[in-house]
């Protein structure tokens, strides 16, 4: 199966993890903040647990001691953690790294650290947090995709169902799917939806 899926959502709870492994979602990144290193072990640790067995990938945000500690196959960091955290310790663990990106002096930090993947965004206007990157627009995806070249490319922020044709068809290799899922009234049919997206594509 490629990495990370087409359809690629970002919850912030074992509970979230859980309920899309069972719906046969397969990559899902949880992305929990301010826990402490403590809590952040035993989140990385539960939320492993609650994927064995399911085809389910989890990738650790930003906890990258945690991800290591835990044998967690896969990472993402932002560029501020990016900068705080021992990327040869990460490669040497054998975790993938996919590293957000918002602007071009951003994808050439990402692009030195040799990623999995590259994340752009936010796409659209997004609720979720303040940005202090204004929308990208579609037409930057296809611009990105150009520029990281066989790298996967995530497009994130703001992304529904509906506009996920236009966003595959500007060169996105996966969508990272928050408000979409977690604030719609039935997220368990709207993940039925974007897998069957994924299986038509």
């Amino acid at each position: 199966m490629p990495y990370p899926d087409r359809f690629y959502p970002v919850v912030d709870s074992v509970a979230w993890v859980a309920r899309l492994a069972l719906l046969g979602v397969g990559t899902i990144q949880l992305r929990a903040k301010n826990l402490t290193e403590a809590d952040a072990l035993q989140t990385v640790k539960d939320a492993l647990e609650v994927i064995r067995g399911t085809a389910a990938k989890l990738v650790v945000n930003d906890y990258w001691r945690a991800a290591i500690a835990t044998g967690a196959k896969h990472l993402h960091l932002g560029q501020e953690d990016l900068s705080q955290a021992d990327v040869p310790a990460i490669r040497a663990a054998g975790l993938t790294l996919g590293i957000s990106t918002h602007d071009d002096a951003e994808l050439e930090t990402a692009l030195a650290a040799k990623p999995d993947y590259v994340a752009l965004g936010p796409i659209f206007p997004t609720t979720l947090k303040s940005m202090r990157f204004a929308p990208q627009g579609i037409a930057k995806i296809t611009e990105w995709k150009q520029r990281v070249g066989a790298i996967p490319l995530v497009a994130i922020g703001g992304i529904r169902l509906e506009q996920a044709p236009e966003i595959f068809a500007a060169g996105a290799d996966s969508i990272a799917v928050v408000s979409d899922v977690t604030q719609n009234a039935d997220p368990d049919k709207r993940v039925r939806a974007w897998l069957r997206l994924k299986e038509a594509a």
